[in-house]
């Protein structure tokens, strides 16, 4: 009996030890949440942001995963920021099945992970008939700013051009947190345009989000990397201006070695936090 209740002993400890995860979720004091919990908590917010690593599977798999909960619960809308204004057109062609994949493929820039990570999305929201808004500045007006400013802007783009960005002039606080450490990431070689290409993106995302939302008034769901709105920053700073009422959820991704507690770092960068383990296997 004893020799049996030590192999009982070993042998759950060593199931213990082979019990590893793949992913945790932290509300924003570092408690953990479940996931049941987690969309419970996302069905009162009228704009959720979704922050992504753009390699980390996970992160895709859950917005996936949200998109579907949320969408059972009430209408949504979605958007994201991995497809620029520009390319509605082609985008409202495709959920419409007016053009295939194929033509989208050839009409559209479409990021290099765009059929594993962000393609179930899109399909989601065709099959479901729902709108799905490219909310980025078209890359080459953020390289614009880049070499010449937030101010360019107005005098050198036509008003066509002026369509696919957020109305002029663009509101930019250079004190923000997150626009500091830019250029403090930039370190000798800062340029002071640098965080103002990085606002104008964060400035047209969030105006496409509101008038989507204004439109339809559906829960919106949008989905950018985690920097264009963690700690509460960039689009949520936008949105915020737009409407100080507006309800809205931030998500943020991290990894960590250790899923099982939140890292101080971390605490507070958003409603909630996503962690995956660090070792997970990347997209691209």
């Amino acid at each position: 009996m004893k020799y049996l209740l030590l192999l009982v002993l070993v042998f759950g400890q060593y199931v213990n030890a082979q019990n590893v995860e793949p992913f945790q979720l932290y509300n924003k004091k570092g408690k953990k949440i479940s996931t049941k919990k987690f969309f419970k908590q996302l069905e009162s917010g009228e704009v959720i942001l979704f922050g992504e690593l753009h390699d980390n599977p996970i992160a895709h798999w859950m917005q996936l995963k949200t998109t579907q909960n949320m969408h059972s619960k009430h209408p949504v809308s979605l958007g994201a920021e991995m497809l620029e204004a520009n390319q509605q057109k082609h985008l409202n062609d495709y959920l419409s099945g007016a053009i295939s994949q194929k033509v989208l493929d050839s009409l559209a820039t479409l990021w290099i992970n765009y059929k594993t990570d962000y393609k179930p999305l899109i399909d989601f929201a065709k099959k479901n008939e729902l709108t799905f808004t490219a909310t980025n500045v078209p890359r080459k007006y953020a390289s614009h700013v880049y070499r010449k400013g937030l101010e360019s802007l107005e005098e050198d783009l036509t008003d066509e051009e002026k369509k696919c960005i957020a109305p002029l002039p663009i509101a930019y606080d250079p004190e923000l947190p997150g626009y500091k450490s830019m250029l403090t990431m930039m370190s000798d070689h800062a340029n002071p345009n640098f965080p103002k290409a990085q606002a104008i993106k964060d400035a047209t995302m969030a105006y496409f989000i509101y008038k989507e939302f204004e439109l339809n008034n559906n829960q919106f769901i949008h989905f950018n990397g985690d920097y264009h709105s963690k700690n509460f920053e960039g689009i949520y700073w936008y949105l915020k201006r737009e409407n100080a009422d507006l309800k809205i959820i931030t998500i943020s991704t991290v990894e960590q070695a250790d899923v099982n507690k939140l890292e101080e770092e971390f605490k507070g960068q958003a409603d909630f936090i996503l962690v995956v383990d660090k070792e997970m296997t990347k997209t691209y």
